[in-house]
């Protein structure tokens, strides 16, 4: 049986799950094409020839048009979307691909890939093959024999997992044969199969087990004992019928079996090269052309810490470690083996709290009302000890028995000896806070560790399942609809259904953890990981659940303020303009400036309209009064739509004030963001932004404290260059910028002038983002020429810092990466770039990623040794607010002195650095009076 090895690829599925593998990161050709779905294919294919070896192969393909299923039921697969284009492209690609390595085609109209592949399998068993059924459509699993095998990816680190009827038994809880029966009961929204309302997969395993099969079970319909059930049987019992039969795949085809056809033959070299050549495949040629097929052997390839290829993938790792094997995210997606049991009495959850305290660790994730984590209600917590295993505890609204339930899970949540594993668990500490549980260290977050790994990936959980376990999770989309008065609550999911949902997010977090471990220990990643992202979580959730006040009443007297400013720049503006026109129209707008006032070079964006975007109408202020007249309208309308008549409406009506969400994982460089509302973009250097910082106020007894690290970028990249000459300054506590005039104008400190600081201050930030000649002309308003000399002698004063410009531009060449003072990574795919301007933005990334990096470190560990310090001692005062290289506190008036100096301590010694820290504390009634 092993000399004959029959592999049957399903083409579509394949394809289709190539395409949405690389939905994030699209390979892209040189004239714009996206080659995602036809490099995953390929992909897959060579890696099934290079290990597997087959004797035979063929490829199914699904035709355009209807199959005799259409006959009797022309509403089969109504609700699919349309193909996209990439896919149509894809397809007769991948034909002429299979077509050059003579690799046969199987396809036949009015019959479906599967039943082909279904008919193909069945003969080819006859003749002594074995065959493999390579598809991620679990559909298939209804064909599998002791001699006929679902071949899919897996979540192990061996790549592939393959499905015999024990297996099938196992995972699904029904025989191959009665798989039929359990998709015509339970339908399939893909393919618009109705199924049985209200039966869903549990209810379906339960059912069959019971029956047999969905004749017997519709017959015998009054033996079922859930009344629920037993109606929509009764009801719909000729419906389930009718699925059945739609999801039973034809095994008689009129398709013929030619063993000959399907033998691996010889590729045709020259149009091999050719196609891979259009489509940009360089490297994957290199592996076809040197591997077995061609009578070679494959070159190992090259893998990111989590597996992925990386010679083609156009994801940004830049390491050679294979760690987990094959590539995970150019195959299909697997399905998964689990055990999922609703904890539904005191004795299990016992039990379950037992098992847990044995263990010293458990994962877990909340299922709530709403994503407002300070207004959500509990609806259920699941619970994971190992991946494949889950647990659902239930909370029934306004039910007496679910605080119960609650306080006997707090000893595990609040224990400082046992792990807590989660995805995102700020979200699930601030849901329970509001229980009156604090959920306590040590704590695991898969969602942070992703990001330490790669932080220009996305970290959901979603995404990092189909990218580390090769599984699509269920959608949520799938139980409560699309957004709309017609999406559902998720205490309307019927309870089956929502323990499927909940309980596969803790068994995926589970198995993530052990994916995402390897990559930490692997890049050196895990003091980072452990020492500054994960103690901040709870640091976090103390700042948003605490919130901020604001001073309503002055927003709304600002808002009428504003309102008068607007009118009075809209007047100016209609009188320079010679006319009334829609300010806010970029097309009357374009037409104005350029037409009517003709200012400047115009510039027109894709639909043909002419460019008023910001950076462009900041140019034209620099000659006219209108553009700045423009930008003045617009920054005072953002102002006031964005904070001023913002704020007031995020006022939690429980608690009166702001919770603002600061998130881990959105920038690259480490540095946190303000969301909902944003309260780091609040404009500080005009007169209108600072007034808004009035607005945020104490409570009674309490004042504003603002801790503000000063030149804090400028320190790190005296410490990141050992530049002896700008050391020596900040440690001399000297003006840095006039320090600087000095070393760069040759003058005396005592000598500089106001201008010469100016250009130096320049210089000295500007330098850490790369600024060029031309760009300091710009800003100073002075020749290229004296540009160049300023930058010049700037380099000749510090040449340390260039040394330690090129240096790192060296070294991301190198490696992929810049790093930080603690070996946070950012990685750097474009460094090598041939294009020159996206070459040249990531080699200032490769400067300033460290320094913003390590400013990002410093402020983070400040902020947990702050917080574990006012904790010990118990103090009233409280972190509301982290800014940038600012941290703003609520500080009770008997704390302020001992606070200050707490916070000016930790801040200042956060990290041992031989470049000295400078804090700044200010105090206030509010937030501007503070800073």
């Amino acid at each position: 049986m092993a000399e004959k090895k029959l592999f049957l690829l399903d083409a579509l599925a394949l394809i289709y799950r190539a395409h949405f593998a690389f939905i994030k990161t699209p390979r892209i050709t040189s004239t714009g094409q996206n080659t995602s779905a036809v490099f995953g294919f390929i992909t897959t294919l060579m890696q099934i020839l290079e290990t597997e070896h087959p004797s035979h192969l063929a490829v199914a393909f699904d035709l355009s048009g209807p199959t005799f299923r259409h006959d009797k039921f022309p509403e089969y697969k109504a609700t699919r979307e349309e193909m996209p284009e990439d896919i149509r492209f894809a397809i007769p690609k991948t034909k002429e691909l299979l077509r050059a390595l003579n690799i046969p085609i199987l396809e036949m109209a009015g019959y479906e890939a599967d039943d082909v592949i279904g008919t193909i399998a069945f003969r080819a068993e006859e003749h002594g093959f074995q065959v493999y059924m390579v598809t991620p459509d679990k559909d298939y699993t209804q064909l599998v024999t002791d001699n006929i095998l679902l071949y899919k990816p897996s979540r192990q680190g061996n790549g592939i997992e393959i499905y015999n009827p024990a297996m099938v038994k196992e995972r699904y809880g029904v025989t191959p044969a009665q798989m039929v029966d359990f998709l015509g009961l339970k339908g399939d929204k893909v393919d618009n199969i109705p199924g049985i309302p209200k039966v869903g997969d549990v209810t379906a395993v339960e059912l069959i087990n019971q029956f047999g099969s969905v004749e017997e079970i519709v017959r015998r319909a009054d033996e079922i004992t859930k009344k629920a059930i037993q109606a929509s049987v009764k009801e719909f019992g000729e419906q389930g019928l009718l699925s059945k039969w739609l999801a039973k795949i034809d095994t008689d085809a009129p398709i013929p079996w030619d063993e000959a056809h399907c033998k691996v033959g010889d590729p045709d070299r020259d149009k091999t090269i050719a196609l891979m050549n259009e489509l940009e495949f360089k490297t994957t040629a290199k592996r076809i052309l040197n591997s077995r097929i061609f009578g070679g052997e494959a070159p190992p390839q090259q893998m990111d810490l989590f597996g992925n290829s990386i010679a083609e993938s156009p994801t940004p790792y830049v390491v050679t470690d294979d760690v987990t094997g094959m590539p995970t995210n150019l195959d299909t997606i697997a399905d998964r083996t689990h055990t999922y049991i609703h904890v539904d009495t005191a004795q299990a959850l016992t039990q379950l709290i037992a098992d847990i305290e044995a263990q010293g660790s458990f994962c877990f994730d909340t299922e709530t009302t709403g994503l407002d984590a300070m207004q959500a209600e509990l609806i259920a917590m699941t619970i994971s000890l190992k991946p494949g295993e889950a647990y659902m505890i239930y909370f029934p609204a306004n039910d007496a028995d679910s605080l119960k339930r609650l306080e006997d899970l707090r000893p595990l949540l609040e224990s400082n000896k046992i792990l807590k594993i989660g995805q995102n668990l700020k979200y699930d500490n601030l849901v329970l806070r509001n229980y009156g549980i604090t959920v306590c260290e040590p704590l695991y977050d898969t969602m942070l560790a992703h990001y330490v790994i790669d932080p220009d990936k996305p970290h959901g959980m979603d995404a990092m399942a189909m990218e580390l376990l090769n599984y699509e999770p269920v959608s949520i989309k799938s139980l409560i609809g699309k957004k709309g008065k017609e999406q559902l609550n998720m205490r309307d999911v019927e309870l089956d259904k929502l323990m499927e949902y909940a309980c596969e997010d803790a068994d995926i977090t589970i198995s993530l953890k052990e994916k995402l471990d390897i990559a930490l220990d692997k890049a050196d990643l895990r003091t980072v990981f452990e020492t500054v992202e994960v103690p901040l979580v709870p640091v976090l959730t103390d700042i948003e659940f605490h919130g901020v006040r604001v001073n309503e009443a002055f927003l709304n007297e600002y808002s009428k303020v504003l309102d008068i400013e607007m009118k009075t720049v809209e007047r100016d503006i209609y009188s320079m303009a010679g006319m009334k026109f829609n300010i806010n129209s970029p097309k009357q707008l374009g037409e104005i400036i350029f037409d009517k006032l003709k200012l400047g070079k115009a510039k027109k964006t894709k639909t043909g309209q002419y460019s008023t975007k910001e950076e462009d109408l900041v140019y034209l202020a620099l000659e006219h009064d209108f553009p700045a007249y423009i930008l003045r309208y617009r920054k005072l309308g953002k102002l006031k739509s964005t904070y001023v008549d913002a704020l007031p409406l995020m006022v939690n009506p429980k608690t009166g004030r702001i919770h603002s969400t600061l998130s881990q994982t959105v920038t690259a460089t480490g540095r946190l963001s303000s969301t909902n509302p944003n309260l780091q973009n609040i404009p500080i250097r005009t007169e209108e932004g600072r007034e808004i910082r009035k607005a945020f106020i104490p409570e009674d007894g309490f004042v504003i404290m603002s801790a503000d690290y000063s030149q804090v970028e400028l320190r790190l990249i005296a410490e990141l260059s050992k530049d002896p000459g700008m050391m020596e300054a900040f440690r001399s506590g000297h003006d840095i910028h006039r320090a600087t005039a000095a070393k760069v104008f040759g003058v005396p400190m005592e000598e500089v002038t106001s201008d010469m600081r100016s250009k130096a201050k320049m210089v000295n930030f500007g330098i850490i983002y790369g600024i060029s000649a031309f760009g300091l002309a710009q800003r100073l308003k002075i020749s290229r020429g004296e540009a160049s000399e300023i930058i010049n002698s700037y380099f000749a004063q510090y040449s340390r810092i260039k040394e330690y410009m090129d240096e790192s531009i060296a070294e991301a060449r190198k490696c992929g990466y810049a790093k930080t003072l603690l070996g946070r990574r950012r990685y750097l795919p474009d460094i090598n770039s041939a294009n020159a301007t996206i070459r040249n933005f990531a080699e200032r990334n490769a400067i300033n990623s460290p320094v913003q990096g390590s400013a990002a470190d410093l402020i983070k560990v400040a902020m947990t040794n702050i917080h574990h310090e006012m904790k010990a001692r118990n103090m009233r005062s409280q972190m509301i607010l982290q800014v940038h290289d600012e941290l703003v506190f609520e500080a009770h008036k008997d704390e302020v002195e001992e606070l200050s100096q707490l916070v000016k301590e930790k801040m200042e010694g956060a990290l041992p650095l031989e470049v000295p820290m400078l804090v700044e504390v200010g105090i206030g009634d509010n937030w501007l009076e503070a800073h």
